[in-house]
């Protein structure tokens, strides 16, 4: 449970990305299914989370240890 509570902004950007990633295949996707990213849903959502944990995991607060 902890786990959770310290990465949840992470989460919360995997689960963003994943649901962009899907939308990006659904409305512009690859017309020729050569796109290495776009020419199957699985791909453009896993590729949609990377990128989304990774986006908001760079606004998560480093906590700093006290002597």
């Amino acid at each position: 449970m902890s786990f959770i509570v310290n990465n949840k902004l992470t989460i919360i950007g995997v689960i963003v990305g994943a649901i962009c990633g899907y939308g990006y295949f659904y409305f512009i996707g690859c017309a020729s299914g050569t796109c290495a990213i776009t020419s199957k849903p699985m791909n453009s959502t896993l590729y949609g989370a990377l990128m989304g944990g990774l986006l908001f995991n760079m606004f998560k607060k480093k906590k700093v240890k006290k002597r």
